[in-house]
C-alpha cells in the first residue's frame, strides 16, 4: 500500500498536488491511495489512521501552513513504524532543507515537481533498490502528464474546493514569491484541459479555483477558456482566476464584460505601488495602466476583485504603504487583503535581508518582524490593521459605516480605529459582530468626528443587512430589533464566493 497524504488548511480545500501525483502513478495506481487531514487534526490520531492501512510508503505533502504538524507526524510514525518509508514533497522541502528536522526524519525528500519522480522512486523502493535521500525533479513535460481531475470525488464536488490549473510556472520575477525561481509558464494542452474540465462540469462542479500565477498571460487561451464557460453558464457558475493587473486587452475586456454578476472573481496582486520598490523586488508593473483596469473592470464589469497588498517591502515605510492603501482604496475593489511580507524558504528576496535589515520570525508562516523602516511595534499595528480589516473593511457587513470610517484619509483613520479598537479589547479574534457594531459606533462619534445620528442611521441599516440577532446596545437604547435572516447588501458576494485559499503552488 502506498499512501498520498497531507494536512489541508481546512476541511473544504482538496489537494490538487495529490491528486497530480496520484494520477501519475502508472502500474502502482490500484495500491495507491489519498488521504486528507487538517492541520487541527491530532498527530497522534493521524499516524493512528494511515497506520492502520499498513502501508508500505507514505508520500506527505508538505508546505508553510502544515510543516509543523508534519513534523510531529512524521515523528511519531518514524517511532512507532521505522519500516515505513516517509517521502516528502512540497515548496516547504524543497529549498533550504538541510536543517530541518523534519528532513532529517524522513527517509527521502523530492524537490522539485513530482508528478513523475514520486511513482518512480516508489518503484525502486518496492523492488528492494535504496534510492538516495534527496532527489532533484525537473519540471516534466506538460504533455506527458496524465491530469488528475478525474480524482475528485463526489464529496469534493459537492462540498469541497476544487482547484485546477491551465498552466504552470510564471514568466515574472518577483522576489517575493518562489514563482521567481520558474523559467517561464508552461501551459497545458488546452484541448486536452477543457475536455477535462467539461468532465468537471458534467459530473456537477461549478464552482473552479484557477491556481495559474498568470491566467491572463496569453490572452488567446485566457479568451478560449473564458468562452468555454461562457458556453455552460448558470446561475451557479463562479470562476476565480489570479490575473496580471496591467495586461487586459480589449479582447479579454469584451469576455470579461458577458459575465453576470457572482460568476467571475479576480484575485489582482498590486503589492506595492512605490515604484523604488518595485524594481528593487524584481516587479514590473505599470501603476497606470494598472489603476486604469481595476477602474474598468469595477464600472465595465461585474467581476468581484480581490486585491492584494504587502507590509514590510524592503525599503517600504509606513508612509508609503499608506499611501499605497489609500490609493487602492480610491480604485474600489470589492477586498483588500493586507498581508505582512513572509520569507518562503528559496525565495530570492532574502538577498535583501541584511541591506534593509529583515528580519523574519523562526517559525512558520515566517512573517516579517521589523525592517530598517519598520519596527517590530509598527509591523505588530500592521497585524491587528489587517484583522480588523477583514472584519471591516472585508466582510460585507459594515458597508455604510465604513464609508464614515474611512472618510479622506482612509489608512490613517482605519489605523487610529485599529489601534483605539486594540487597545478595548486587547485582542483580534473571537470578537461577537454586535459588539463589534458598537465599537464601531463608539469610535465613529468619540473618536471620528461624526454626527451621532448619521453614525447611528449608517450602523443600524449594516445591522439590518447583517442578519445578525444580537442587537447592538446603542441601536438598543432606540428600539430597534432584530432583523431576522440576512439579506446581502447589494454588490456583496456569498461568503463561499469571497473565501481566499491557499494553494499549492
Amino acid at each position: 500500500m502506498i499512501l498520498l497524504a497531507t494536512l489541508n488548511a481546512r476541511y473544504s480545500h482538496a489537494s490538487l498536488g495529490l491528486r497530480c501525483l496520484m494520477a501519475n502513478m502508472g502500474e502502482l495506481t490500484p495500491m495507491t491511495r489519498i488521504e486528507e487531514y487538517i492541520i487541527t487534526d491530532r498527530p497522534q490520531d493521524v499516524a493512528e489512521a494511515l497506520l492502520a492501512l499498513r502501508p508500505r510508503i507514505i508520500g506527505l505533502g508538505v508546505y508553510i501552513w502544515n510543516v509543523e504538524q508534519s513534523t510531529k507526524l512524521v515523528a511519531l510514525l518514524k517511532r512507532i513504524s521505522p519500516e515505513t518509508v516517509i517521502v516528502l514533497g512540497g515548496p516547504e522541502v524543497s529549498h533550504e532543507w538541510e536543517e530541518q528536522r523534519l528532513v532529517q526524519l524522513a527517509d527521502h525528500i523530492i524537490t522539485g515537481p513530482g508528478d513523475l519522480a514520486f511513482a518512480e522512486l516508489c518503484r525502486q523502493v518496492l523492488k528492494g533498490a535504496k534510492p538516495p535521500k534527496l532527489l532533484h525533479a525537473e519540471q516534466p513535460s506538460l504533455e506527458s502528464l496524465r491530469l488528475p481531475y478525474e480524482f475528485y470525488d463526489e464529496r469534493d464536488i459537492a462540498q469541497r474546493t476544487v482547484y485546477v490549473e491551465a498552466s504552470r510556472g510564471c514568466p515574472f520575477k518577483c522576489e517575493f514569491c518562489l514563482s521567481a525561481l520558474d523559467k517561464t509558464a508552461w501551459p497545458f494542452p488546452l484541448e486536452h484541459f477543457l475536455s477535462a474540465m467539461d468532465n468537471l462540469h458534467a459530473r456537477g462542479l461549478r464552482q473552479f479555483k484557477f491556481v495559474d500565477r498568470t491566467f491572463n498571460l496569453n490572452v488567446k487561451a485566457s479568451l478560449q477558456i473564458l468562452e468555454f464557460f461562457l458556453e455552460r453558464l448558470d446561475e451557479h457558475l463562479f470562476l476565480h482566476f489570479e490575473v496580471v493587473p496591467d495586461h487586459l486587452p480589449d479582447k479579454l475586456k469584451e469576455a470579461i464584460k458577458r459575465f453576470p454578476p457572482g460568476s467571475l472573481q479576480f484575485e489582482v496582486g498590486i503589492q506595492t505601488f512605490n515604484p523604488e520598490v518595485q524594481q528593487r523586488i524584481s516587479r514590473r508593473q505599470d501603476n497606470d495602466r494598472t489603476e486604469a483596469n481595476l477602474r474598468w473592470l469595477r464600472s465595465e464589469t461585474n467581476a468581484h476583485i480581490h486585491a492584494d497588498l504587502i507590509a514590510g517591502l524592503p525599503g517600504e515605510g509606513l508612509a508609503s504603504f499608506a499611501a499605497g492603501f489609500d490609493r487602492l482604496v480610491g480604485l474600489e475593489p470589492h477586498e483588500i487583503q493586507v498581508g505582512v511580507l513572509k520569507r518562503l524558504r528559496g525565495a530570492p528576496l532574502d538577498r535583501h535581508s541584511q541591506s534593509f535589515d529583515l528580519r523574519y520570525s523562526p517559525d512558520p508562516p515566517y512573517n516579517v518582524l521589523s525592517t530598517s523602516l519598520m519596527d517590530f511595534a509598527t509591523l505588530q499595528r500592521i497585524s491587528r490593521f489587517a484583522r480588523y480589516w477583514d472584519l471591516v473593511g472585508n466582510s460585507g457587513r459594515f458597508q455604510n459605516g465604513l464609508q464614515l470610517l474611512l472618510g479622506s484619509s482612509p489608512f490613517e483613520r482605519f489605523m487610529a480605529f485599529s489601534d483605539w479598537l486594540y487597545a478595548c479589547l486587547g485582542k483580534t479574534h473571537q470578537l461577537a459582530l454586535d459588539r463589534l457594531y458598537d465599537l464601531t459606533y463608539q469610535w465613529l462619534t468619540e473618536q471620528g468626528g461624526v454626527d451621532s445620528a448619521a453614525a447611528t442611521q449608517a450602523i443600524a441599516r449594516d445591522f439590518h443587512a447583517s442578519g445578525t440577532r444580537s442587537v447592538p446596545r446603542f441601536l438598543a437604547r432606540e428600539g430597534i430589533r432584530s432583523p431576522g435572516p440576512r439579506v446581502p447588501a447589494a454588490g456583496v458576494k456569498a461568503p463561499a464566493r469571497q473565501q481566499r485559499h491557499l494553494s499549492g503552488h
